[in-house]
């Protein structure tokens, strides 16, 4: 299914496309595929049918819900469905059941979308390799060995893997746009509020965001737009040579590894060959809030289950264990100042980025490890880890809207960070980025 969502809704709205027989030609694909089980924690085959013959009554009177009506995609295992598990992929969650749909859910039910099930995550989503031996480590799409980033990682392995145009994660340091680096997808981090949060399994509340893993800028405007409750229409695309970026040179730029070095330099220079304007300066504010990271993410994330793991202890995947220990000992005043600190050091960046469309970056600064080295190194997994979610976890801090777009080089993403509840803006220019790097 490499057709995106957008092209789909398309064939339906013209009647070319009959929903029932795209849905069922879907959960064949998904209930057949020899990785489903590390794909999906749930395949939802009953309601996806009866939501695809609502859409095709729809189709049939010419009164379909949005432009992906019909659309089936996948949801993260982090969001309330009525009768299906949803687990966090976790023990400590085992047989977790709700009795009714999330908010977003509801919201892209609404809007015509198929529900296809639920895709595997990081324990807890709290790391963001994507490896989780208490559930299952959904396939990287460039080889088994490697991590397939998280913690958003069956989301990203349900589109990777041809099986829905659409995979719904969530991001609070880089769970989206990781996986979809290293998975050569498109993702959306949506600024904390635009998209509400009720029914979905917390991990950091000042910094959970759901978005969409996917295979155009397109499909991640309109996905986002259907989920925060916006009128799901693609702006123009901004003409590159009206576009000025930022390219950071500070800390995102260190310890690059080849291919993410390669990646990111060739799609620099397209941009610019294509007549972007592009300036290079140092973001100050990169540096000194580097610092905070240790204590509001940890602080937050022990709030929400440090009860559970001190009753449970040793049943949470060890180096997603220590995360969380790791915040048992902050104390409130600890995180209110941190907090305050941040609130500052935002205000100071907008400041500093203003007049510009986005700051460009490589999404991560590595490209996916070895999975069986990680799981042999319990010190190297936590490195690595934190590696990984380097560069992905300042948009999370600044409290911006990111969009990763494949380069070229399999496994980097360059990110566009743009300005607090800025997504339709960044999708007009990022369509023009992702046709200029296509090219």
């Amino acid at each position: 299914m490499k057709t995106t969502a957008a092209e789909l809704g398309r064939l339906i709205a013209s009647g070319k496309l009959d929903p029932v027989e795209l849905a069922s030609e879907t959960l064949d694909a998904i209930n057949t595929h020899p990785e489903r089980k590390r794909i999906y924690t749930v395949i939802s085959d009953e309601r996806a049918m009866a939501e695809a013959e609502d859409s095709r009554k729809r189709q049939k009177t010419g009164t379909l819900a949005s432009p992906l009506d019909g659309v089936p995609i996948s949801w993260k295992d982090l969001f309330d469905t009525a009768g299906i598990a949803t687990e966090a992929g976790t023990p400590l969650l085992k047989g977790r059941i709700p009795q009714e749909d999330c908010l977003v859910i509801a919201r892209a039910s609404a809007a015509g979308l198929v529900c296809t099930g639920k895709t595997h995550t990081s324990e807890l989503a709290f790391s963001g390799l994507g490896i989780n031996p208490n559930a299952q480590t959904a396939p990287n799409i460039h080889g088994d060995s490697l991590a397939p980033g998280g913690s958003s990682s069956g989301a990203a392995a349900s589109v990777a893997n041809d099986l829905v145009p659409i995979g719904i994660g969530s991001d609070t340091g880089g769970s989206v746009r990781i996986p979809s680096a290293w998975n050569d997808l498109v993702g959306l981090k949506t600024t904390s509020g635009l998209i509400p949060n009720d029914g979905v399994i917390a991990l950091c509340p000042g910094f959970d965001t759901a978005g969409p893993l996917c295979r155009s800028v397109e499909d991640a405007w309109l996905m986002t737009a259907i989920l925060a409750g916006l009128e799901p229409v693609m702006p123009e695309a901004k003409p590159l040579s009206e576009c000025r970026f930022l390219v950071n040179r500070t800390i995102v730029l260190d310890g690059l590894d080849e291919k993410t070095e390669r990646g990111f330099k060739s799609a620099i220079e397209k941009l610019a060959s294509a007549g972007v304007k592009i300036d290079y300066g140092e973001i100050d504010q990169y540096e000194e809030i580097l610092p905070l990271g240790p204590v509001l993410f940890p602080y937050e994330a022990w709030q929400s289950w440090g009860k559970e793991i001190t009753d449970n202890p040793g049943v949470v995947f060890e180096p997603v264990e220590n995360r969380f220990l790791s915040g048992k000992h902050l104390t409130r005043e600890e995180y209110q100042h941190a907090w305050k600190k941040m609130e500052t050091l935002r205000k100071a960046y907008n400041e500093r980025v203003a007049g510009y469309d986005a700051v460009l970056s490589p999404t991560v600064c590595i490209t996916p490890p070895n999975k069986e080295k990680l799981l042999g190194d319990i010190d190297l997994f936590q490195k690595t880890n934190l590696l990984a979610l380097r560069n992905t976890r300042f948009g999370n801090m600044f409290g911006l809207c990111a969009l990763t777009i494949p380069t070229g080089e399999p496994s980097v993403g360059i990110m566009l960070g743009s300005t607090p509840f800025t997504e339709k803006n960044l999708a007009s220019v990022g369509i023009s980025v992702e046709n200029a790097l296509q090219s």
